[in-house]
């Protein structure tokens, strides 16, 4: 049986391309694990729905800080360090942050998506006559883009081993892109439920629900490998790269995902699975980074 260091030495042998993909594989596939729990329920409660939204954006926010901003604060702290930058620490995460919920505002302003529990007239995005259920894909495939950007971020800044701080140690580290990726995937395990579960009640069958709930995920592996090959390819965009996915994750978490855990009324709920979401991620970036 494999341990948790026998992964880490297996995947330091693959190359940051190959763990991004792998990483992406596996968010997407506890995706898939969750959506498949409408093949055993007929009907959810809301109250677990909101806890689990909750418990998504407490992830998302813990990671968009201890797995992106820290890292990429540090590494321009690291440059300085070296005399090969200038830049305050806080200027480029702070450009890339900025340009990050940036990205996803036009996204969100261009693609046509629906929210959970919004009606069908309430589609955000360019005006179509696109079925609800692609709508509401498309809003958690929307959501999922940041996610997939994150991990490839991650696993793309190991290809850089010399950037030692001056106690000896890398910045960025497989066990803190690991951390990213398993809390990425924790995550996506209630959101699968979470977009299946409606559909179902919509009246689409178990087997399209859970084909729809996995799919959204899907642009995950592919947005890991892209952010893993964009940094490995232009190094001096790391910082930016981190602090990117960060905004993007953040917008998100304040646009879709905050919102959505709150509009069934379980607002209490629904912060407590947040901030245990946070501690979740918070704990195991620092646990295992």
């Amino acid at each position: 049986m494999m341990t948790y260091d026998s992964l880490l030495t297996w995947l330091e042998t693959i190359g940051p391309i190959r763990q991004a993909l792998y990483a992406g594989l596996f968010t997407w596939g506890l995706t898939a694990i969750g959506a498949a729990l409408v093949f055993l329920f007929n009907a959810s409660n809301r109250k677990v729905l909101d806890c689990a939204l909750g418990f998504t954006g407490g992830v998302m926010i813990a990671a968009s800080f201890w797995s992106l901003l820290s890292p990429a604060i540090a590494y321009v702290e690291l440059q300085n360090e070296m005399g090969l930058s200038t830049m305050p620490p806080w200027l480029p995460p702070a450009i890339g942050f900025f340009l990050g919920a940036l990205f996803l505002f036009v996204l969100d302003k261009i693609i046509p998506h629906l929210h959970l529990f919004a009606k069908r007239e309430e589609a955000e995005g360019i005006s179509t006559d696109w079925r609800k259920t692609i709508l509401l894909v498309l809003a958690i495939a929307l959501h999922n883009i940041p996610e997939g950007l994150a991990v490839g971020v991650a696993f793309g800044a190991l290809a850089n081993p010399e950037l030692l701080g001056m106690d000896g140690h890398s910045v960025f580290t497989i066990g803190g892109a690991v951390a990213l990726a398993i809390g990425i995937g924790i995550q996506n395990f209630p959101e699968g439920f979470a977009v299946s579960m409606p559909l179902r009640r919509m009246g689409v069958s178990k087997w399209k629900s859970w084909k729809w709930g996995q799919l959204s995920a899907i642009v995950e592996p592919i947005f890991a490998v892209i952010g893993a090959a964009i940094v490995m390819t232009v190094l001096p965009i790391l910082p930016y790269a981190l602090a990117f996915a960060a905004g993007a994750m953040i917008f998100i978490v304040v646009e879709e995902v905050i919102p959505e855990s709150q509009r069934g009324g379980n607002t209490d709920l629904a912060t407590m699975g947040l901030i245990v979401g946070f501690i979740v991620m918070m704990s195991l970036d620092v646990g295992l980074g």
